[in-house]
């Protein structure tokens, strides 16, 4: 199954904007239903922004070119001095350790968008398509890390060495963007559904 054209450009659109507005969205979960009664609803923060997510649903629902696309327009937005990434933009983020994953998720979200629709419509391929999708954007961003490290001559970013570098920016965001991955397979699955593609 394929997206058509127009539908590609509407997708990469909402793409764009919601990973905009993911961006300055945090996650959050809350407590378990049957607590409610006893102790109201609390919510916790998960530690991540919806941004991740809003890459993937682009790359879920709209394909592997609209979710591609809706990333390049993001990333070119943020670096032409427009507000967009977590710390504002202009060409002076390439020296952020995050720059890596925002270039991450052009790949990302192609990734994503090729699995979801390369494989048979059903929840466990949405979930595995995610998951790639997070993977790669991952990947991107732990290379941009080891290449800025070195370029750096060891420096490293604020002072963290290398791996401490790491574990701030993958491993320990990873739990709550697995949270929210499991939220956009679950949303990507239904309006599939709905949509019928």
């Amino acid at each position: 199954m394929t997206v058509t054209a127009p539908n590609e450009l509407l997708w990469a659109l909402i793409g764009l904007l919601l990973t905009i507005g993911g961006t300055f969205l945090e996650a959050f979960v809350t407590n378990p239903p049957w607590n409610w009664s006893d102790q109201g609803v609390q919510t916790v923060s998960l530690g991540v922004t919806y941004q991740i997510g809003a890459v993937l649903l682009a790359g879920c629902l709209g394909g592997k070119n609209a979710g591609a696309l809706s990333q390049i327009a993001y990333v070119c937005l943020g670096l032409s001095f427009l507000p967009v990434f977590t710390q504002g933009g202009g060409i002076s983020y390439l020296k952020e350790p995050s720059f890596g994953y925002l270039i991450g998720f052009i790949p990302g979200a192609w990734m994503c968008g090729f699995l979801a629709f390369r494989m048979p419509r059903r929840f466990d391929s949405l979930s595995w398509s995610c998951i790639c999708g997070l993977l790669t954007i991952h990947l991107c961003g732990v290379g941009y890390l080891i290449i800025s490290h070195l370029a750096f001559k060891g420096t490293g970013f604020e002072g963290l060495s290398l791996f401490q570098t790491i574990m701030k920016y993958s491993v320990y965001p990873l739990p709550g963007q697995l949270v929210v991955v499991c939220a956009v397979t679950v949303l990507a699955f239904v309006l599939r559904q709905l949509m019928f593609y």
